[in-house]
């Protein structure tokens, strides 16, 4: 900053003039845009869990909603609507055709990393599963209890019912998770003589374990 002093007559003026003639060295604008990196990296870091349990929750509602649509377009519609849930390739996906026509009205695809799958340290007892399906062996496990069926379809009726491929009442459970995070896994069961539809998630238990929960 300087000052300068004009004298006119009897009259004196002061004027004032700024003059910035310093800025940032290179060093000091690397230095500023290292350490906004490394701030940012970190910041992103600590949001991968959330966003990784974001998605298993994702895929979840997705499937459960998915299973919701069919079953009340079945009633609305009177009609057989097919859900079949699909393990074998990547991505996961599940299904809704109209059985009369053989037509495929609805896909819906799990994020890339969320599996119908098991992981180890679930409850594996019929006393422990969720709505006591199954002893947890299988990710898809509809039928319960009917053989000669198909475990990855379930057919919703106009009664809201929900049955095999055979016309058996259809009950089970189907598992998602992420591979190796064992407390991501969801469970979606299905009651088949009403058709419906509840959601759960796996916890510690306060007794050692793991246990399910209703959602």
């Amino acid at each position: 900053m300087e000052y300068t002093i004009r004298t006119t007559g009897c009259r004196q003026r002061t004027l004032i003039r700024f003059s910035w003639n310093k800025g940032f060295s290179l060093i000091e604008t690397l230095g500023v845009l290292s350490l906004m990196m490394i701030v940012g990296s970190v910041f992103f870091m600590s949001l991968q869990p959330a966003l990784k349990d974001t998605r298993v929750t994702n895929a979840y509602n997705s499937t459960l909603m998915t299973m919701r649509r069919a079953r009340e377009a079945a009633i609305a519609e009177r009609r057989i609507y097919v859900v079949t849930l699909n393990n074998t390739a990547t991505p996961n996906s599940l299904t809704i055709t109209q059985a009369a026509t053989g037509l495929v009205v609805v896909t819906t695809t799990l994020p890339t990393d969320v599996f119908f799958r098991l992981e180890s340290g679930i409850p594996t007892t019929v006393a422990t599963t969720p709505d006591h399906f199954g002893t947890g062996g299988v990710a898809i496990d509809f039928d319960q209890a009917v053989s000669n069926g198909a475990k990855n379809v379930i057919c919703f009726n106009p009664d809201g019912s929900a049955l095999d491929i055979n016309g058996n009442t259809n009950n089970g459970v189907a598992y998602l998770a992420r591979t190796g995070n064992l407390y991501s896994s969801r469970a979606i069961t299905v009651w088949g003589s009403t058709g419906r539809l509840r959601g759960y998630r796996l916890y510690p238990s306060t007794a050692g374990g793991t246990i399910w929960r209703q959602q």
